[in-house]
């Protein structure tokens, strides 16, 4: 399946788990989807794609030198781990801060 179909799909998953109120599952699809465009904008700069796993590259990807400083933000949003109540400790809205970045990354 082409990459662009992936991020799509991650992202409609996403949407359905929380329209069924499964944030945790919301935020993995759009984890997901970040970790499918990173992978993209690392390939497109010739890098080498250290891991698969979608919370390493994110990882990685802050400390891109490139990468905007609101971005680096969202990265860090998208790693954060979650309360003994399963809950962010930050306000966030993850699917719509993943495609910023997934947005910024393919646009790159």
């Amino acid at each position: 399946m082409d990459w662009k179909l992936q991020i799509q799909k991650e992202f409609d998953n996403a949407e359905r788990s929380r329209s069924r109120s499964n944030e945790g599952q919301a935020r993995v699809c759009a984890r997901r989807a970040a970790g499918i465009a990173i992978r993209e904008y690392l390939t497109r700069r010739g890098r080498r794609i250290p891991s698969s796993s979608a919370y390493d590259l994110l990882n990685l990807l802050k400390e891109d030198a490139l990468l905007p400083p609101d971005l680096k933000l969202v990265a860090d949003h998208l790693t954060v781990r979650v309360t003994e109540a399963f809950k962010l400790p930050v306000e966030a809205d993850l699917i719509a801060e993943a495609r910023l970045l997934c947005d910024w990354l393919l646009n790159k």
